[in-house]
């Protein structure tokens, strides 16, 4: 047997060797984050809840989602341990990002212009238009529309 015949096995091989390999550091890490778990850290749970350590177990974690609200959960199902910033800024929303007495952008460009007056919006009719009398459809024929305009056939 040639070795050209068997070097696609080899590389299949060798792809999902190293695809389980990365698997398999991603849930010892996550394994690791969640036995370094401590009473009074912050915790997303894998379906988006934010809650706050109470107690750790061999497999449960109490904790506390409201003030005075606690509920037991699994280990496997807590996605991340949050540091205490992050965790207050999410859930408490403290930014000190947003603590500046800077002047605030506006969201629109109305405030930039200066003018107080609101724009008129222009819908394509002119004032005139409203007090002359309507056209006939032979005259707006006569004015030298083409086809694909309104009002022709």
């Amino acid at each position: 047997m040639d070795i050209l015949t068997f070097l696609p096995f080899i590389v299949l091989i060798g792809a999902m060797f190293l695809m389980t390999r990365s698997a398999k550091k991603k849930q010892a890490a996550a394994a690791q984050m969640r036995n370094d778990m401590q009473p009074g850290t912050g915790v997303r749970t894998i379906g988006g809840m934010y809650a706050t350590v109470k107690e750790v177990h061999d497999d449960t974690v109490l904790l506390e989602v409201a003030p005075g609200v606690h509920a037991v959960y699994a280990k496997n199902s807590i996605g991340a341990v949050l540091d205490d910033a992050e965790y207050n800024r999410i859930v408490h929303g403290d930014d000190p990002e947003l603590d500046t007495d800077d002047a605030v952008v506006p969201d629109d460009a109305s405030s930039l212009t200066g003018d107080a007056e609101v724009a008129k919006i222009d819908l394509g009719k002119d004032d005139a238009s409203e007090d002359a009398p309507a056209k006939d459809v032979k005259d707006a024929k006569d004015e030298g529309k083409t086809d694909g305009e309104a009002d022709t056939k």
